[in-house]
């Protein structure tokens, strides 16, 4: 008799952005005048255009998720022309307030994180959302996911901020877990081009105490996700907390990535990991 598999959760984050900007604001009001100039892993930004773009993103998510305003809406045919559209938003979001005192930055990060975290918080979970999570492959995904992925945003552009500044970083796993969580949900998108045998899985871990493990199962022609192994392991990819949140934010070069993972099994099935990425880009 086959074992019925459990289907996966979903990931609930609403009621952690307080908390999640709450030590946001904290980091900022601590950074020195130098600080504020320091490179971070993105190679186009620098700390106060990290902070600059987290004060955008909440202002436009607010202004388009609570308030219905769509200030335009250009054809996307693609997720090259999406990509390039959030890429543009993205740029000009920072030259726009990037321009601002640090003190200023800080203020305005405060008001529209709580506003953020209030609209997240008054949404129907299971409801549909406006758009869908595109890095995961989904054209439409209910509000639970675009809040997680939305979290994730706060999170890693945070910690690229403490990275920056040699501050600690947030490895909670109240925190961090949930990151994980939802960047590998974008694993069947990442391997939709890849082959196996039906009844394969590939497992991915990410060690630490604030890490689990994903199985990827292969069935019929496609991928999926599932909470627990089931059939025949044919890799098994480990990837350090410390990294895992930088490989799949274009956060850290592929060669400097190998040589911290361990892959036991088909080599090249769990390479195919490191190509994942988990934000629009």
């Amino acid at each position: 008799m086959n074992r019925k598999i459990e289907p996966l959760q979903p990931i609930l984050t609403a009621h952690l952005f307080p908390k999640v900007d709450g030590m946001l604001i904290e980091l900022l009001r601590s950074l020195g005048p130098a600080d504020w100039e320091k490179q971070t892993v993105s190679p186009r930004w620098k700390v106060k255009d990290v902070a600059a773009h987290l004060l955008d993103t909440a202002l436009r998510a607010v202004s388009i998720g609570r308030d219905g305003y769509v200030a335009e809406n250009p054809r996307i045919n693609s997720a090259a022309d999406l990509a390039a559209f959030i890429n543009r938003l993205n740029s000009e979001g920072v030259i726009v307030y990037r321009r601002l005192s640090p003190l200023v930055l800080i203020r305005l990060v405060e008001v529209a994180a709580k506003s953020l975290a209030e609209f997240h918080a008054s949404r129907d979970p299971y409801a549909l959302a406006p758009y869908g999570v595109s890095w995961a492959g989904e054209e439409k995904s209910t509000n639970w996911f675009d809040t997680a992925r939305e979290f994730t945003e706060r999170w890693h552009h945070q910690q690229q901020i403490r990275l920056a500044v040699n501050k600690p970083g947030i490895m909670t796993r109240e925190l961090y877990y949930p990151v994980l969580d939802c960047f590998l949900r974008a694993l069947p998108f990442t391997y939709r081009a890849t082959s196996a045998q039906p009844g394969t899985y590939v497992q991915v871990n990410v060690s630490g105490e604030c890490g689990g493990s994903w199985y990827l199962r292969r069935v019929d022609q496609v991928w999926e996700l599932l909470r627990e192994p089931a059939g025949e392991k044919v890799s098994e990819t480990t990837i350090p907390q410390e990294i895992a949140w930088r490989i799949f934010t274009k956060g850290i070069d592929r060669e400097s990535a190998l040589r911290q993972i361990n892959i036991t099994g088909d080599t090249k099935l769990g390479q195919h990991v490191l190509g994942m990425i988990s934000i629009v880009a």
